[in-house]
């Protein structure tokens, strides 16, 4: 499945969610956020035909495990959940959403060890963070299959092309000013 945008807006208020309600986005991610606003915020993004890719990390008064994957997958069903944890990447896929596992570039070791992780959870995206070293996406992308996204430190126009040109299927990125630029290209 291929998300067909090239940005992936971020979010981290209700505010900049009600700002792309009327863009041409489909996929949104949802960071920061606290269980009890979920799913008022679920629920506009449904009526608005927005499909919501939840960072599980970042739901505040869940911890980031297999158990709140269960409950996020079950009860607010987004379009997918974003994680570095293999176990909430593992439910995530076994309840048929969107598995999305955030990679750190750390350093070489780290990196290495992000490999074999990823032989084993095979999620359906790959978001490297950081999304401006276009070597690096280049290299996840051939050394695993897997589709990446871009995200993190992503700041203008050229800096999401390069991205895109090295590989990266989406950038994510919470720049409104960028959303604007490629809601207007792509609108």
């Amino acid at each position: 499945m291929t998300l067909q945008q090239p940005i992936l807006p971020a979010v981290r208020r209700m505010k900049d969610l009600e700002k792309l309600l009327g863009s041409s986005y489909v996929y949104i991610v949802l960071l920061d956020c606290h269980v009890g606003q979920l799913q008022p915020i679920m629920d506009l993004a449904r009526a608005s035909g927005k499909r919501m890719l939840l960072h599980a990390d970042l739901v505040e008064g869940l911890k980031n495990d297999e158990y709140a994957a269960e409950f996020l997958c079950q009860t607010m069903r987004p379009a997918g959940l974003i994680s570095t944890r293999t176990g909430v990447i593992a439910k995530t896929k076994q309840k048929g959403l969107l598995a999305i596992q955030r990679l750190f570039l750390l350093d070489s070791s780290a990196l290495e060890k992000s490999y074999r992780l990823l032989e084993r959870s095979r999620p359906d995206y790959i978001e490297v963070l950081p999304g401006v070293m276009p070597h690096m996406i280049r290299e996840v992308k051939e050394r695993t299959g897997i589709p990446i996204l871009a995200g993190g430190l992503i700041r203008s126009v050229r800096d999401v092309e390069q991205a895109i040109e090295a590989g990266a299927e989406a950038v994510t990125t919470s720049n409104a000013d960028l959303w604007k630029y490629f809601d207007r290209r792509n609108g």
